[in-house]
Parts: C-alpha cells; sequence; structure tokens
C-alpha cells in the first residue's frame, strides 16, 4: 500500500512538473510582443539592408521587416552579424530572425524554419568592366581567382563549380577585392550587384558579368518558430494590398509569384 502511495506521489509531481513547463513555455511572437521589439539579424547590402545619408538603415528588408513589426505591434531593431555564423546567432536567441536577402538553400532549411519566398536573386560574376567580353562562359572563368561572402551561396557555387576563392566576411568586403584587384571576380547576389557597380557608385569601374545561378530569398526562424506563419500571413497581406510590390519598386527588386 506504501509503495502504491509513493508511486501515486511521484506520478503526481511529474505531472505538475510538466504541466507547469508547459504552462510557461512562451511561444517566439508572444515573446517578442512582451519585450516590444523584433530583432533583426542582417549585413550591409544594399539595396536590401544599408544605411542612408543620415545614419538610418534602410533598404528593401528594412522596410519589409519595419512594417511587419508594426503589424505585430513592435518596433524592428537591427543587429549586424557574422553571416557565417547566422544560425548559431538565431539559435542563442540574439535575434529573432535571419532577414537580409537570404537565399533558401538546403541548409537554411536544415538549420530553420523558413518563410516562403518573396524576392527572385541570382548568383552573378562581378569583374573590371573592361574584362567582362573576355568572360562571357562557364568554362572561361575556371582559372580566375574569386572572392565570396564566406557562408554565402557565392561561396556554394564557387565549391560546386571547383574555381578557386578567397572568403571575405561581407558581400562588400568581396567587391572591394576585386576593386583593389586582391582577386580578379566575386560571386555575390545580382541584387547588390546592380544595386552597387556601374557609374556613381562607389563601385564604378566593376561591371556584372554572366549569372551563375537562379535563387529565391526567404527569412529564417528558428526551428518549430509560431513567427514563420505569422510573418507569412503577413507577407500575403501585403501582396495583396500591393504595398510589397510598392517596396519592391522603390528598390529595383523582383518579387515572386
Amino acid at each position: 500500500m506504501k509503495k502504491i502511495i509513493a508511486l501515486m506521489m511521484v506520478a503526481c509531481l511529474l505531472f505538475c512538473f510538466v504541466g507547469c513547463g508547459k504552462k510557461g513555455e512562451v511561444s517566439d511572437v508572444e515573446a517578442i510582443k512582451e519585450k516590444g521589439k523584433l530583432v533583426v539579424g542582417m549585413t550591409v547590402y544594399a539595396p536590401m539592408n544599408y544605411k542612408d545619408d543620415n545614419g538610418e538603415w534602410t533598404g528593401f528588408d528594412t522596410e519589409f521587416a519595419q512594417a511587419v513589426a508594426k503589424k505585430l505591434g513592435v518596433k524592428a531593431e537591427f543587429v549586424v552579424i557574422d553571416w557565417d555564423n547566422k544560425w548559431a546567432t538565431l539559435n542563442s536567441k540574439k535575434i529573432d530572425v535571419v532577414w537580409n536577402g537570404m537565399t533558401l538553400s538546403k541548409e537554411a532549411e536544415k538549420n530553420a524554419s523558413c518563410t516562403d519566398t518573396y524576392v527572385l536573386n541570382a548568383q552573378v560574376v562581378v569583374m573590371k568592366t573592361d574584362k567582362l567580353n573576355e568572360y562571357k562562359t562557364m568554362d572561361s572563368l575556371k582559372d580566375l581567382k574569386f572572392a565570396v561572402e564566406a557562408g554565402s551561396a557565392g561561396k556554394d557555387i564557387a565549391d560546386e563549380k571547383g574555381y578557386s576563392y578567397t572568403e571575405y566576411t561581407a558581400q562588400s568586403d568581396a567587391m572591394s577585392a576585386v576593386k583593389t584587384n586582391k582577386c580578379d571576380a566575386c560571386i555575390i547576389d545580382i541584387t547588390m550587384a546592380k544595386a552597387m557597380t556601374g557609374e556613381g557608385t562607389d563601385y564604378a569601374d566593376l561591371g556584372v558579368g554572366i549569372s551563375l545561378t537562379e535563387e529565391e530569398y526567404a527569412i529564417a526562424c528558428r526551428k518549430k518558430s509560431d513567427l514563420t506563419a505569422k510573418i507569412n500571413e503577413i507577407m500575403a497581406d501585403m501582396k495583396a494590398d500591393g504595398s510589397l510590390q510598392k517596396l519592391a519598386d522603390k528598390y529595383g527588386v523582383t518579387l515572386t509569384d
């Protein structure tokens, strides 16, 4: 009898412990609302996230994130992260999302809960404009030394093609390596390449060469996060009312269907 009573008491304690644990759990959406901010992990990357002449964050992803934050009743806070360590930063809860022209890939789907895609992208070769006509085929690129961003889709395609490359912290650093002749070319997102090369830019002597891949951007939340579905819901509303297309037109990006 004593053994039965003891077992019942243990069962009750376990039930209370598990019950309290579940009751105490807070969803990502609830946690964001409680702290009053959506913390966005990103890198400096025009036209997605960059600073304007007043030192304020702007760009397509910046305004998109701000619009989502407003729908959640909070403000968006932007944190520059090391792109190569984005998953660890996300899972440590230092940020709520990775939102910065992130290519939807198998790696992203393995490490995070990804939203619906929203912008079309491609990995392109950027090099000195006077060299563009010499490199119009995949095969012509094989002897070049490339610059790529660590942990990026550009690095992945360089690995896939067997190209020689040097890794840099950001895509802008990869572009600088080409500008200063440390590398022959870089592989970066076409959204950034179009925005930051050509006349009137800091990279006026660089131009966009051939495309190596076609991709789509998504936003990364933590695994099993309820934030993913919430962002998808708001994104669908913004597509339906035309506000997301208006942003795309403003920053020269192409939305997915």
